[in-house]
């Protein structure tokens, strides 16, 4: 199955992949700004991500008790980590789902970080069954309510989808200048921009004094939405929905739109954001009471420049599914005339409220005895409408996230798998198989580089020896023809996979290409 080229010459040109990365950290100011739930006094809960704050930072019971939930939430870290990446990691995605972009040791930090939180979510429920049985610690259950206000946590999501967003897109911006696949493309921008320290420093530069005025705006409220908009094209819960859902859209777009999705198997030849290196290796102490070799974090450009992406779409999804699910009562919050919601900003008032007096009538004609004024005078007005629309109506806003998830889940069964003729012959005396379970820190360990260290430096001797070199590409490419589905050679297939090195004699020259570089 091929894609056509002129398609993905647009849909992966630099122009696409900045407007659609801008695009969405503009949305999710939009939303933030829009989303009454940014104003709400009401306490903030949480699905799964609730359960695992309140297990860590609140609801302490004290004595004994603080102890005992320590010592479950660390089991619960260490059992996630482990689980994460010796079953999903190893098991699921590499060997049975045989997924290429988690090969060797690649995604296993995200892996496991996930597969943490999930541990964190079952060990919860564990702990409160000791609750339970000591009798009397209701109080202290951990729960989806994180025991912060909805207000406050709004502020704290916004500020990180801003980093996430940004930082995504700023890391885009730096690829594309650093780009080779479009040569005609921003030739003056780029030559710029790869002038002695250039990118470095106008990365940090931009990326440190964008964020430090946003997180300045966000979390002293310098600046009303609702005083600047004065109700233009207000929105009401089924446009939010629909925004939110485009937000999720947009954000696996960016992953998509990369030249190596979904395999990620090309060897990096830009530097990371920010930084004058093609990766990032960090020593582990060495206890060697403990531990017989010494071991390096290794963090490889894709997941570097990606993996933050996945941690946004936890909050984007909390996003979705609030627009989805919200009734104003539920937040501390009702309707006045015009459909307008109307935001309790007096927290003391909301502990004894309920359906009656929670409405604007009731609200505009009682006074306040503390301040001799109607309750509706101290509460805030927003632009924003509530239209009472029913979940059926709501939950259309779930197709185009659906698409775009099934849609990225097909592209990476369908192109990001190991297939049945790609598996490699075991040799007799297992040597691809001491290979294969070979970490980078043992390649540093017994060469004394790391494997893109020994890719280059076998690359320069062959090409002062002659020795000619073959691109091949690894497994079924976006475009390519069934002649690229060669086998690889073990050795290279462990480092970098889209190498394949033939040293025997030849009748015919060796052919190089690069199937990237695509023309409408």
């Amino acid at each position: 199955m091929e894609i056509d080229a002129r398609f993905r010459y647009y849909f992966q040109h630099p122009w696409s992949r900045l407007i659609v990365a801008y695009l969405v950290t503009f949305f999710n100011f939009l939303i933030f700004a829009e989303d009454p739930i940014s104003h709400s006094q009401t306490e903030a809960h949480m699905i799964v991500v609730g359960n695992c704050f309140s297990f860590l930072f609140n609801k302490y019971p004290g004595l004994g008790w603080n102890i005992l939930k320590a010592v479950c939430w660390t089991l619960a870290i260490i059992t996630g980590m482990v689980a994460g990446k010796f079953i999903f990691h190893r098991q699921l995605f590499g060997r049975y789902l045989r997924l290429k972009m988690f090969r060797e040791d690649h995604g296993s930090w995200m892996t496991m970080f996930f597969s943490a939180i999930l541990f964190l979510f079952i060990f919860s429920h564990i702990y409160n069954l000791f609750l339970l049985m000591a009798g009397g610690m209701k109080p202290h259950m951990v729960t989806e309510y994180m025991g912060i206000r909805n207000e406050s946590f709004m502020k704290i999501a916004a500020v990180g989808t801003w980093m996430g967003d940004f930082v995504t897109a700023w890391m885009v911006t730096d690829m594309m200048l650093q780009d080779r696949h479009y040569p005609d493309w921003g030739i003056t921008a780029r030559r710029f921009w790869k002038q002695g320290n250039n990118r470095i420093v106008l990365f940090w530069t931009v990326l440190i004094s964008l964020t430090s005025v946003v997180v300045l705006v966000i979390s002293t409220d310098w600046i009303s939405w609702d005083n600047l908009n004065r109700g233009f094209l207000p929105s009401d819960e089924v446009s939010r929905a629909f925004l939110a859902s485009f937000i999720l859209v947009f954000d696996l777009l960016i992953v998509m739109q990369d030249w190596e999705f979904p395999h990620f198997m090309g060897d990096l030849d830009m530097n990371l954001p920010g930084m004058s290196t093609t990766h990032v290796k960090v020593k582990l102490p060495v206890c060697k009471s403990i531990f017989k070799e010494e071991y390096h974090i290794h963090i490889t450009g894709k997941w570097f420049n990606y993996g933050i992406i996945f941690l946004v779409l936890i909050l984007d999804l909390n996003m979705w599914k609030n627009q989805i699910f919200y009734k104003p009562y539920e937040y501390g919050q009702y309707v006045g005339p015009g459909e307008k919601i109307y935001t309790v900003e007096e927290p003391e008032t909301l502990v004894n409220f309920n359906h009656s007096t929670l409405t604007y009538e009731w609200r505009s004609t009682n006074i306040n005895p503390d301040t001799n004024a109607t309750y509706v005078e101290r509460d805030m007005f927003l632009h924003s409408r509530y239209v009472g629309a029913s979940l059926d109506v709501k939950c259309l806003a779930f197709i185009p996230s659906l698409a775009a998830f099934v849609l990225f889940g097909f592209f990476i069964w369908l192109f990001g798998r190991f297939q049945d003729s790609e598996t490699f012959v075991e040799n007799q005396d297992n040597t691809y198989e001491r290979i294969k379970r070979k970490s980078p820190s043992e390649y540093s360990k017994e060469m004394g580089v790391t494997p893109e260290e020994l890719h280059v430096t076998m690359s320069g001797t062959l090409k002062r020896s002659g020795t000619p070199m073959l691109l091949s590409v690894d497994g079924p490419h976006l475009g390519a023809t069934p002649s690229t589905n060669s086998t690889i050679s073990m050795e290279t297939q462990e480092t970098h996979p889209s190498i394949v090195i033939d040293s025997a004699e030849q009748d015919e020259p060796a052919v190089s290409f690069d199937v990237h570089k695509l023309s409408p």
